[in-house]
């Protein structure tokens, strides 16, 4: 029993493993790399300054170009009147974010989490620099069916409301204006808030006008999304970016209950658009997100995936088209934190995949969390939790060493009853009779074997719950603990506490009392090399968790062993053993004892059985029962 449940905590840990590493897209081969990279950019229709977004953690340079109008082939003899000299970057920089815009299209080309560091040692990236120059920024307008006017009020110079923001302890605005001789007004606006649980949410409201009136506007935001790193558990298969989106959708013509649509940039091509009434619709990775939230008007998005330039990963971009067009809308783009979420809408915490087992590790989350608040390490933290985890299930780990040791000393029993129905068939009736000794065993002595599994059995969901916890909590990214483990959310650089987890393992088997015979212990003792290997490539903050966990139970183990004492050796004969002496008891009983008599003394048992022969033999030659014989009578 307690070898089919090690098998089985092993193969479902495996299976889990791989499930991540096959449902994650594939990395775009290098020979389409190559074929994006190579392909030609078709020339535009407007003679503009080249855009680069800022990298790194350095200030961005703003850009120092001569004052020049606008010439577009779509808005040729168009002269602006509100519109700025000259293309530039604005910045607006709080204690969370670093955000630059460009006037030109009043488009958002690098948003940097100052809480978060990258693989290189700078910032995270939200925004990638690495797309294709045809594509769009985020917050790009698209004004549907007219193709000119979305491509001048993309080629636009804005006027920004300040050359730079810096946000303090108020909230802050920036807006940028554009109008041209031809009637065209154009107006976004960008408000900032410096509360703690709003520093990553952008309310965003936009407005274009014709000679002809108001027209209609989709928000479209280009390729999505940055801060994929590169270094990671191999244990873990990254979540690259894709489409998702919460509330209620259209299928087939009906409004569905409220549910989370995911998909992958390969899945977009058989289903890429979305309607209905969303919560929150964007792109999100493993760690980011970049979100609108539309409410409770209606709204329609459009998936498509993008290729990087480099082609590492496949990126998303998506147009979002809210009610009849209105442009007024908070959007959010930070870290799928679980308190910042839930923070800027109760339902936004949906946003992390947490998988089936959400149930379970959200209070280990909020639990990890707490302790967090009081250690301030997050690698004792999971120690102080795997303790009192450990402390819950107390009760339920000493019964099952308890039963363990009971089953150990009905063993020799077992085999005893196991060897008289040897020669029986597996189909043969006779085998249920045995299966009924083997449950009245069990009965008289008080054992049930399946209180030994229990505990092992219970501590399955937990494992895997604090595996997607500490794989997905983006608390653990970057998290250190001490020494040389200075991220616990991807191995052991040296592979030291993998290698303490498989002794911890082997010292915990050696305690526990089996039932197995010796061929069945040493294929158990495979068991920790097999989830050594195995546990070499997982996140340090797991293997912190099962190393803890091992400690404890060798300690509960021992202590359970002193209460109880050794365990008693029961002694059973062999099945031939015993038939010969209930024989020779049964013949014994037979023989009745005979009192003194003339004709000699009393025969001794042999005498009597051997008597007893030979009255069989001769009828006449019985010796009669009783105290004296019928003749002398």
């Amino acid at each position: 029993m307690e070898r089919r449940v090690l098998l089985a905590v092993f193969l479902s840990f495996l299976v889990l493993v791989i499930y991540q590493r096959l449902v994650g897209p594939p990395p775009v081969p290098a020979d389409q790399a190559v074929d994006v990279a190579a392909e030609p950019v078709p020339a535009p229709t407007a003679i503009v300054p080249a855009r680069n977004a800022p990298t790194g953690g350095a200030q961005a340079p703003v850009a120092d170009a001569q004052p020049a109008p606008v010439e577009t082939a779509a808005g040729a003899g168009f002269e602006p009147i509100v519109s700025d000299t000259r293309v530039r970057d604005i910045v607006v920089e709080s204690d969370f974010v670093r955000a630059v815009f460009a006037n030109h299209g009043a488009e958002l080309i690098s948003w940097q989490l100052k809480q978060y560091g990258d693989d290189a040692g700078g910032q995270v990236e939200l925004v990638p620099p690495d797309v294709a120059p045809d594509q769009a920024w985020p917050f790009s307008l698209v004004v549907p069916g007219d193709p000119q006017l979305t491509a001048r009020l993309d080629q636009a110079l804005f006027r920004p409301s300040s050359d730079q923001l810096r946000l303090t302890a108020e909230s802050g605005t920036l807006v940028f204006e554009f109008e041209d001789s031809s009637g065209l007004r154009a107006r976004k606006s960008f408000s900032f808030q410096t509360a703690p649980a709003q520093p990553y949410v952008v309310g965003f409201s936009a407005s274009v006008t014709t000679a002809s009136g108001p027209v209609p506007l989709t928000i479209r935001w280009g390729p999505a999304l940055g801060g994929v790193r590169e270094s990671t558990s191999r244990m873990v298969s990254q979540q690259l970016p894709g489409a998702v989106l919460y509330g209620r959708a259209f299928e087939d013509g009906l409004l569905e209950d409220p549910d989370v649509y995911r998909a992958q940039p390969g899945d977009l091509a058989e289903r890429g658009t979305y309607e209905g009434q969303f919560t929150f619709a964007g792109v999100d990775n493993h760690y980011f997100a970049a979100l609108a939230l539309p409410g409770a008007e209606e709204a329609r998005v459009e998936y498509h995936p993008v290729s990087t330039v480099r082609a590492e990963h496949d990126l998303v971009a998506f147009d979002l088209t809210v009610g009849a067009g209105v442009v007024d809308i908070p959007v959010f783009i930070g870290p799928k934190d679980f308190d910042i979420v839930g923070a800027v809408h109760p339902d936004l915490v949906r946003v992390i995949d947490f998988g089936w087992l959400s149930m379970l590790v959200v209070p280990l989350h909020r639990t990890l969390k707490w302790i967090y608040g009081f250690l301030g390490n997050y690698g004792w933290s999971i120690i102080l939790l795997t303790v009192l985890i450990n402390i819950v299930i107390f009760p339920l780990r000493h019964k099952s060493v308890v039963s363990m040791r009971k089953m150990q000393e009905l063993q020799p029993e077992m085999k005893a009853i196991q060897a008289r129905y040897a020669d029986l068939k597996a189909t043969d009736p006779g085998k249920q009779k045995m299966n009924q000794e083997v449950m009245e065993l069990y009965r008289k002595h008080g054992a049930n074997p399946a209180s030994g599994c229990l505990p092992m059995l219970l501590t399955m969901p937990i494992l895997f719950a604090f595996y997607r916890l500490l794989s997905m909590a983006i608390e653990m990214r970057g998290a250190p603990f001490m020494f040389w483990i200075t991220d616990l959310s991807v191995h052991d650089p040296f592979y030291v506490t993998p290698v303490i987890m498989g002794a911890s393992m082997v010292v915990q088997q050696r305690l526990q009392p089996s039932a197995a015979d010796p061929t069945q212990q040493k294929i158990m003792m495979l068991m920790p090399v097999m989830f050594t290997f195995m546990f070499l490539w997982a996140p340090a903050g797991l293997v912190i968790y099962w190393l803890t966990s091992n400690i404890i139970g060798v300690g509960q183990t021992l202590i359970t062993n002193r209460l109880a004492g050794p365990a008693r050796v029961r002694q059973v004969r062999p099945p031939a053993e015993r038939k010969v002496k209930s024989a020779a008891a049964v013949k014994t009983i037979d023989v009745d004892p005979v009192e003194p008599t003339e004709a000699g003394p009393v025969p001794t048992s042999g005498q009597a059985r051997e008597g007893g022969k030979r009255g069989r033999q001769t009828k006449g030659d019985r010796r009669p029962r009783g105290k004296g014989t019928r003749g002398d009578a």
